[in-house]
């Protein structure tokens, strides 16, 4: 009976033990991924959805608006009548573009969207003032867009990063490559022979081994990833914080996703915690890299409309993110893990072999899209024989299904044809070959005069793709996007969060931009929005924001 209860109680003792130790093991590994996260909210999707339910909706009344950084009452004077200037000059200047923005604003909910998102939630009551910017266009030529009212602009949109080489090539892709397939039409469901070449010259650029077509650059992605947990047969896959890869839910866990994203891990990117992560786990399908990151590691792509104070931050290193690339790449190689590279927005910006040549990198899927359609609409995934292929020999219905109506529609497979061979042409060859150094040189240039103009702004860059950050503490920096537009500078909705040129612009093309880019900043600056004798920090900014949001929740 004794022995009965001494093996009774040893039983016990090992399996508790057993047990203790297995929560030790998973604790570990908790702790582990915890602390690959972020610390910021980006790093935490869940958490920030959570905390974003949460905030409450308040804006600055006319009191408060035009002092909000404790400015005498002579700078809220001044502030006051030069925005009722710049309301006055928005509505002479462009009425029909004004115009036609309103007019269908109620039915279109794209506009609804990116309209209420030009600036801080707190300052919308100044849009019902008729603080707004037109989003139509009558024509585009050359690096200038016109508007309704014949308005022209200097074009720093970049079409979403559509616009590499300029709109007038891609008016000649769009009606070369439509004659190249006029005789087939829009028939779907069969391939016009173009697209024999499309492959060939991918295979080429890319470097690897198989192709497929898809509609857009979210869905490209969506299908490398399925291609990876298909695969690998598991489930888990790796985003790096604030990285944009799309607006599917899995990698785009966090705020603006209505479902959670279980399977997704969002780590740290440039973090030795996180290479750990990838080393130890044994359930990660693909890690997924949009290498616009390099300019803003761990930051979501900036916009105006977030842009409360002056923490932006932005700097690009091409040898240290080379260095990261490669040990992230080094562990997926030796773990069976799809280093997938999306280069859906880079893609032939930073040079004829994107960003695996730009990184001296090779992916196992490269994902392509936006400019690669020659203008028209296009997603491509590329990528290694052994991870792109749907099916399962051996088990007839093992497939990885995924297909699309316009899938190589004849007609984005003509304008593609048609931008593909134009890479290898004589004057597309030379922009490459002095790229990095006239982009580098233009960012240097624009910077000095800043500098020498006392005017709190500098310009970051990753070649030709730009953000704007500012170095004097302020709460009003997102008006700098209005000030712009007035000197003729045409931004897209999220601001000067994202400037994108495109290549074609000439060193004359540029140097108007600066002019015109100095005097916003000058007229911005003697209107007080940046005046000398502000002493607020942002900490202190920060502060303020925070206790206005207690306030307003807890009233």
């Amino acid at each position: 009976m004794i022995n009965q209860i001494n093996e009774s109680t040893a039983l016990f003792y090992a399996v508790t033990s057993a047990g203790a130790i297995v929560l030790l093991i998973k604790m570990k590994a908790r702790l582990g991924l915890s602390l690959a996260k972020h610390r910021s909210l980006a790093g935490h999707p869940r958490i920030a959805k959570t905390i974003s339910a949460f905030l409450p909706n308040y804006v600055y009344d006319e009191k408060q608006v035009f002092r909000l950084d404790n400015a005498s009452k002579e700078i809220g004077a001044i502030r006051q009548k030069s925005f009722g200037k710049i309301l006055e000059i928005f509505q002479s200047r462009y009425p029909k573009t004004l115009s036609a923005s309103s007019n269908i604003a109620d039915s279109l909910s794209d506009l609804q969207f990116v309209s209420a998102y030009r600036l801080p939630f707190q300052f919308r009551p100044l849009i019902k003032q008729g603080l707004k910017i037109g989003s139509f266009y009558s024509s585009a030529e050359g690096v200038m867009l016109t508007d309704l009212d014949g308005n022209q602009f200097y074009d720093l949109t970049g079409s979403y990063g559509v616009n590499v080489f300029g709109i007038d090539f891609y008016k000649q892709c769009i009606e070369e490559g439509g004659q190249l397939v006029n005789a087939l039409g829009p028939l779907l469901g069969g391939y016009h022979p173009v697209l024999i070449d499309n492959v060939n010259r991918l295979k080429q650029i890319s470097g690897m081994d198989e192709i497929s077509f898809h509609m857009s650059g979210t869905e490209a992605v969506m299908q490398a990833v399925r291609l990876a947990r298909y695969h690998t047969r598991k489930n888990k896959i790796v985003r790096f914080c604030g990285a944009y890869h799309g607006w599917w839910g899995d990698v785009q866990p966090g705020i603006g996703n209505p479902i959670v994203a279980r399977d997704t891990l969002t780590l740290t990117e440039m973090s030795h915690r996180t290479l750990k992560i990838l080393a130890s786990r044994t359930d990660i399908a693909c890690v997924l890299v949009n290498p616009l990151q390099a300019l803003h590691p761990n930051v979501a792509a900036p916009s105006d409309s977030s842009l409360l104070d002056s923490s932006r931050k932005a700097g690009f290193s091409r040898a240290a993110y080379t260095l990261w690339l490669k040990q992230v790449k080094s562990i997926c190689e030796q773990k069976g893990i799809a280093f997938i590279l999306d280069e859906v927005f880079v893609g032939f910006r930073l040079g004829l072999g994107g960003a695996q040549e730009y990184f001296d990198i090779k992916a196992d899927i490269v994902t392509y899209g936006k400019t690669l359609g020659g203008g028209l609409p296009i997603g491509v995934v590329c990528g290694k024989k052994t991870w792109m292929k749907r099916f399962d020999e051996s088990s007839p219905a093992d497939i990885c299904f995924a297909r699309g109506t316009f899938n190589s529609h004849p007609y984005v497979m003509g304008a593609m044809n048609v931008f593909l061979k134009r890479l290898h042409t004589e004057d597309i060859q030379t922009i490459y070959a002095s790229l990095e150094e006239t982009w580098q040189s233009r960012a240097d240039q624009l910077n000095q005069q800043l500098v020498a103009t006392n005017i709190p702004v500098q310009v970051k860059n990753m070649s030709s793709i730009w953000t704007v950050v500012y170095t004097q503490p302020s709460s009003y920096n997102w008006l700098f996007q209005y000030y712009l537009r007035l000197e003729g500078l045409a931004l897209s909705w999220v601001g000067s969060g994202r400037i994108i040129f495109s290549l074609n612009y000439t060193d004359a093309d540029f140097s108007q931009v600066c002019e015109r880019f100095i005097l916003a900043g000058k007229k911005m600056k003697e209107d007080q929005w940046w005046p000398e004798s502000n002493t607020t920090t942002n900490q202190q900014i920060k502060r303020r924001i925070l206790k206005e949001m207690l306030r307003a929740k807890f009233k």
